[in-house]
């Protein structure tokens, strides 16, 4: 017994390194500021929007290894020192809504959905939904479901504005409807719990942000739409999480906010993320196997990143806990040291 004992605790320390294969970079928008505000009517008529660029057409949650949506969604984004402005076009032959109770699960009829991480930590953020009545849901996430969180339905998003207009007849299944859009006025103060307004973003700067359409298979049955028994809903997407769960921050879109024409600019620190987001999932499988986190990047069997501006990687462990850092090189930039600890949330120090 003690023989099989150490065997398996040699094979945990000599486990072989798995290559570092990073994801593609999400996709990313510019978001234009906004000469004149909407009217939020769920209309996409206004200047505002005449002039703002569409998001890519959305694709299915897990990316290009599933077929594309059988139907199209897209968004558009602008702000200004008062409002995040969210724009979205659905098209939808069977216009069908069933909730019209706030904070209700609008989840479970056809909506569309907004995720918002400020600050890019993958802690603290906001989910609204939205369906076709215009009922909506607006929540605040402490820290993601996987990683032992609770979404806090008690959390209001205070002062937002959001309308739907429709392109069809709601709830009728005798005719074929065209599609709805979304319209939403974000007030900076509904991207903080305690409705202190934050500062408006400047201009440069980049928010994690991502986009949902829940879309379920209807049959008709007494004139009425109902779910299709045993179907799972659809999931599309704008950036494609890889995975068939909305609440990983760290694969959403990012959002770059100009007051011009500009080019999106790919976060320079994405290599480094995905590095330390490849130790958290393997320090996640190591700990389910063997109840505790390993000591050291070898046992772990992560192996350090082939790009020569990320080095000095660390991981330090106690019983309960870790945290691993890796440091990014940029030319003509001071060095910058990125960490994850056990909860996966990633954050930078300070330049000095």
């Amino acid at each position: 017994m003690k023989l099989v004992a150490t065997a398996i605790a040699l094979a945990l320390v000599a486990q072989t390194p798995t290559p570092f294969a990073p994801l593609p970079h999400p996709r990313g928008y510019v978001a234009m500021r906004a000469a004149a505000p909407p009217v939020i009517d769920g209309r996409l008529d206004d200047s505002v929007w005449v002039s703002a660029a569409w998001t890519e057409d959305f694709v299915d949650i897990e990316g290009g290894t599933k077929p594309a949506p059988l139907l199209r969604t897209r968004a558009k984004l602008a702000w200004d020192d008062k409002y995040l402005y969210v724009g979205a076009e659905l098209s939808e032959p069977n216009l069908w809504a069933t909730i019209y109770q706030h904070d209700a699960v609008i989840f479970k009829d056809h909506d569309f959905e907004v995720f918002v991480d400020p600050d890019g930590d993958s802690h603290e953020y906001y989910e609204f939904e939205i369906n076709a009545r215009g009922a909506f849901w607006d929540l605040f996430l402490p820290q993601p479901y996987r990683e032992g969180g609770h979404a806090v339905d008690s959390f209001e998003m205070t002062g937002v504005r959001a309308a739907v207009a429709l392109d069809g007849t709601l709830n009728d299944p005798r005719d074929t409807d065209r599609g709805w859009s979304v319209e939403i006025a974000f007030p900076w103060s509904a991207f903080s719990r305690d409705q202190r307004a934050p500062s408006v973003p400047r201009v440069g700067a980049q928010w994690r942000v991502n986009f949902s359409r829940v879309e379920w298979t209807l049959d008709v049955k007494d004139n009425a739409y109902v779910p299709r028994p045993n179907v799972p809903e659809a999931n599309w997407v704008w950036s494609p999480q890889h995975v068939v769960d909305m609440h990983r921050p760290e694969r959403w879109g990012y959002v770059q906010f100009a007051s011009a024409p500009a080019a999106f600019v790919p976060d320079p620190a994405w290599g480094a993320k995905q590095w330390l987001q490849a130790v958290h999932e393997a320090q996640r499988t190591y700990c389910t196997r063997t109840g505790r986190y390993a000591a050291t990047l070898a046992e772990l069997g992560v192996a350090a990143p082939a790009d020569h501006s990320l080095s000095a990687p660390t991981l330090a462990v106690t019983p309960s806990l870790y945290e691993a850092t890796i440091t990014l090189t940029q030319a003509g930039q001071p060095a910058v040291v990125w960490h994850i600890r056990q909860d996966a949330k990633v954050w930078r120090d300070a330049p000095k």
